[in-house]
């Protein structure tokens, strides 16, 4: 799945010779074969270089603090979110929710390469909720679909149906 993952992050940045990758281990930890240098292991890693190579540098955060945070979130993606087990999912969607309240974004005002790598990194698991789970997460709902409409990111994921009207019925309309 990572390759997968970075291969949209490269049509996202607008890289337009594609990278050469392949992976190591049992995890299948994702390794990129650099023309230049050593190769580069890791998801976080290699999509961080991704983003230098593609110059857009807000996209791990404007500030020290945005900064700071999207490396928390690029963390807890990977510690958390692979090969996680059904219990953890819905530790990850509670967090998420809670974290999420009163925000938009992961990290900041803007996107960033945190909400981008989340946003693959969850796509399956918002896809097998019932329409009762996406509402008891709400805030992850939110800015799932948010994500996922971003233009640029989707790529070769499906579209997850995200009901809007909650709380009004038809009648209201």
């Amino acid at each position: 799945m990572a390759l997968r993952e970075l291969s949209s992050l490269e049509k996202y940045l607008g890289l337009k010779k594609p990278n050469k990758y392949s992976t190591r281990g049992e995890k299948k930890v994702p390794v990129l074969q650099n023309n230049n240098g050593p190769s580069l292991v890791g998801l976080v890693t290699i999509a961080c270089h991704l983003v230098k190579e593609a110059k857009r540098p807000e996209l791990l955060g404007s500030s020290a603090d945005d900064r700071a945070v999207v490396q928390q979130w690029l963390e807890y993606t990977i510690t958390k979110l692979q090969n996680c087990t059904k219990e953890d999912t819905k530790t990850i969607l509670k967090d998420l929710s809670l974290y999420l309240r009163d925000k938009v974004y992961l990290a900041g005002s803007q996107i960033t390469l945190a909400d981008i790598l989340m946003y693959y990194g969850i796509h399956a698991i918002i896809m097998d909720l019932t329409i009762q789970e996406k509402e008891q997460h709400v805030n992850v709902t939110r800015w799932f679909d948010h994500i996922q409409h971003y233009p640029g990111v989707r790529h070769h994921l499906p579209v997850v149906v995200v009901l809007r009207n909650r709380i009004y019925t038809s009648r209201h309309h």
